[in-house]
């Protein structure tokens, strides 16, 4: 008997970074302040959702857009992270994205670039790669490059859906009210603030489960997952609504949490597991991440440590 091809997945990254992050003690107007402990890392949504399912042990390719040395440079740390590349080259230099931590109070103050601009033929040639690809899922995550309409990810999504993939999408605003209802979504995670939007009215803790229904309802996707922090998570979805606590560990960065969210979600939906099991190791995952410093994601052993232990006490 055969054995069972493994389930593959395309990560798409249109607008990716070079996250630098680093501490000073104070930030001060005007003043040369010393920063320390500066980290440098492969970012930007679906770079980072790639770089988890990496992390967790599975083999995940990723469509890039890239330019000058920063691309090069981006490049050159993924492909040693054991993730297979599809480069579509663009004219402008890749973006770099800075994180400064402010010791003294705990703040974080991010400041990224709006990036690249790319062409139609560059969208053009990052459609074909989703349309040749043949996997399991494909994972829209992160900004648009300027340059790209709002619906390049409604279009992707309506490719792979072609494909028989399902498609998974974790992006801002008016991309994503573009993309939903264009085609198949199997999870989509909006923001707080992007679910009242998308559902017309303010909402209280305990009406974002609710309103995360309503989507599932109106046929937006399959699954709706909303995460809050301390807060807890949702999940809406043909079985109703599932809502995990949210786990206790000392926070040291926020920054990548909600990309380790999705990418451990997809990686335990390519290891065969049901939904709630996925989303319970997503929610694990982007606790995980808040433990590491600066730009730095989840690691493996810290997830599965708190997956388990969770699962202990249910």
């Amino acid at each position: 008997m055969t054995e069972p091809r493994p389930k593959s997945v395309l990560a798409i990254a249109l607008n990716p970074t070079i996250d630098v992050s680093s501490e000073v003690d104070r930030v001060q107007p005007t003043r040369k302040m010393r920063t320390r402990n500066e980290r440098r890392q492969a970012g930007g949504g679906g770079v980072n959702v790639a770089r988890v399912i990496a992390e967790l042990g599975g083999r995940p390719e990723l469509l890039i857009l890239t330019g000058g040395a920063t691309g090069a440079m981006l490049e050159d740390w993924l492909r040693k992270l054991s993730i297979d590349l599809h480069v579509v080259p663009i004219t402008e230099s890749t973006r770099i994205a800075f994180m400064v931590q402010e010791k003294e109070s705990g703040f974080e103050y991010r400041f990224v670039p709006e990036g690249p601009e790319v062409s139609k033929e560059n969208l053009a040639n990052a459609l074909e790669i989703v349309k040749r690809f043949n996997g399991d899922f494909v994972v829209a995550s992160g900004s648009l490059p300027r340059g790209a309409p709002e619906d390049t990810y409604a279009r992707m999504a309506e490719a792979a859906a072609a494909n028989g993939a399902k498609v998974l999408l974790d992006c801002p605003g008016s991309t994503l009210r573009e993309t939903l209802g264009r085609a198949p979504i199997l999870l989509v995670k909006p923001s707080i603030g992007e679910l009242e939007t998308l559902v017309g009215r303010r909402l209280n803790e305990h009406g974002v489960g609710e309103a995360a229904a309503t989507l599932v309802k109106n046929g937006a996707a399959e699954y709706v997952a909303v995460t809050m922090g301390r807060e807890g998570a949702w999940l809406a979805g043909p079985n109703g609504i599932l809502r995990v606590p949210s786990k206790h560990v000392v926070v040291q960065s926020a920054v990548g949490a909600g990309d380790s969210f999705v990418g451990a979600v997809v990686w335990f939906l390519m290891q065969g597991k049901p939904m709630e099991d996925a989303f319970r190791l997503g929610v694990a995952a982007g606790a995980a991440a808040a433990m590491t410093p600066g730009t730095e994601l989840c690691r493996r052993d810290d997830v599965f440590a708190i997956y388990e232990a969770e699962a202990g006490r249910s």
